[in-house]
């Protein structure tokens, strides 16, 4: 009877225990420093600079993507109208504008 009331007690208390145990070194630990992390530098007007760049990046992603469909548009048009053998020389550099631009949003995306 003795070992059966051991395990019935440590049925109960051992989730308890490691509940328990789980919480202190949740509360215990300390947030790691980003290495290289520079503070975020306010502006005159009071917003943070970080997000002043995210935004006009954001702005300029979306300039370049609308820049994007029109250029594809272009192509398209292009491609209707010079038939089955022949692209145009301008319809090629469209095709490297539009690598470019999209390399740019990716960057930015990415950063």
């Amino acid at each position: 009877m003795g070992q059966t009331r051991r395990t019935a007690i440590a049925a109960i208390i051992g989730p308890a225990l490691a509940l328990s145990m789980t919480q202190d070194q949740q509360e215990n630990q300390q947030p790691i420093p980003i290495p290289n992390a520079e503070p975020d530098v306010r502006l005159p007007n009071g917003k943070s600079q970080r997000d002043a760049i995210a935004k006009q990046q954001h702005e300029q992603s979306l300039k370049d993507a609308a820049q994007l469909v029109t250029l594809s548009e272009q192509i398209r048009d292009e491609l209707q109208k010079a038939g089955d053998y022949v692209v145009p020389f301008s319809t090629v550099k469209k095709t490297e504008e539009i690598e470019k631009l999209a390399r740019k949003i990716r960057g930015r995306l990415k950063s």
